[in-house]
């Protein structure tokens, strides 16, 4: 079954009050963060209590950033993530394929892409052990010397990229961060920005996003209505050996059936998946 990662919420794992509202969230996926939101003096307690907290989401898929291998943390992270068997470890500051190969084992990769050397090595990367691309847009855009856009245009070229590579090596793609907690109307844009783009889901820093992403990365009954009249239409008899047919006014391919069917099957396993509280 399809995984389903429409919102991935960033909790502190130095907040053990943010641990206990987090078992009762619906966000599809719970990242303890034991890297940006935890200070210095607080990441060795932040470890334990994340590691003890992993049993307690339920069936949800739970993640943890750790810190980067190269700072005084990131290697006594990965010995007790790895042996607290997370769903996934969340790497940041990952520069190439090279600092994969030096994690093996078993458990899911994702890379966060927050460095330019990231970005000029993405097809590596991809192909180097990853299971999920991460956009890291704020480290990003302060690593490029940028100012963030309100579009993100000075991004567009870094997020086509990790969408293409992503597919082209049959990973997921999860857009960056929506800073500004209380713009609702921002953040559904960027949400539909980051799903016009190919995304799959987005990081969130805050529980008020949850709803607005997990809305955005879903299928609208419109979508729906136009899939099912796709996949109808090729079914039909007279259109069994055709490669394009026309529906609706416009040309449509086989390839837009191929599509049709996954977006409606990703409905149908978001519809079957069970509350998350």
């Amino acid at each position: 079954m399809e995984k389903i990662r429409r919102s991935i919420l960033y909790v502190p794992g130095s907040n053990l009050r943010a641990l206990q509202k987090a078992r009762q969230l619906s966000c599809d996926v719970v990242a303890l963060d034991l890297e940006d939101s935890v200070a210095p003096e607080a990441k060795p307690t932040a470890r334990q209590a994340v590691c003890g907290a992993l049993r307690d989401f339920g069936a949800r898929e739970v993640v943890v950033r750790i810190n980067p291998l190269s700072t005084p943390w990131g290697a006594d992270d990965l010995a007790a993530v790895t042996r607290a068997r997370p769903d996934g470890i969340v790497l940041p500051k990952v520069d190439d394929a090279s600092q994969l190969a030096s994690i093996g084992g078993d458990i899911p990769l994702w890379v966060m892409i927050e460095t330019p050397r990231a970005v000029l090595n993405l097809a590596a990367i991809a192909a180097g052990g990853a299971a999920v691309l991460m956009l890291g847009s704020n480290d990003l855009l302060s690593a490029m010397g940028a100012r963030a856009m309100p579009d993100r245009r000075n991004l567009w070229g870094a997020m086509t990229e990790i969408v293409i590579a992503a597919r082209a090596h049959g990973l997921e793609a999860i857009d960056g961060t929506f800073n500004a907690i209380d713009d609702g109307a921002g953040l559904a844009a960027e949400c539909a920005q980051g799903r016009a783009f190919g995304f799959d889901g987005k990081t969130l820093i805050h529980p008020s996003q949850i709803e607005t992403a997990n809305r955005a990365f879903s299928p609208d009954e419109n979508e729906l209505a136009d899939a099912r009249r796709i996949v109808a239409a090729f079914k039909r008899p007279e259109n069994h050996d055709k490669g394009a047919i026309a529906l609706d006014g416009r040309m449509v391919e086989r390839l837009h059936a191929k599509g049709a069917a996954r977006l409606i099957a990703r409905a149908e396993t978001i519809a079957a998946r069970r509350p998350s509280c």
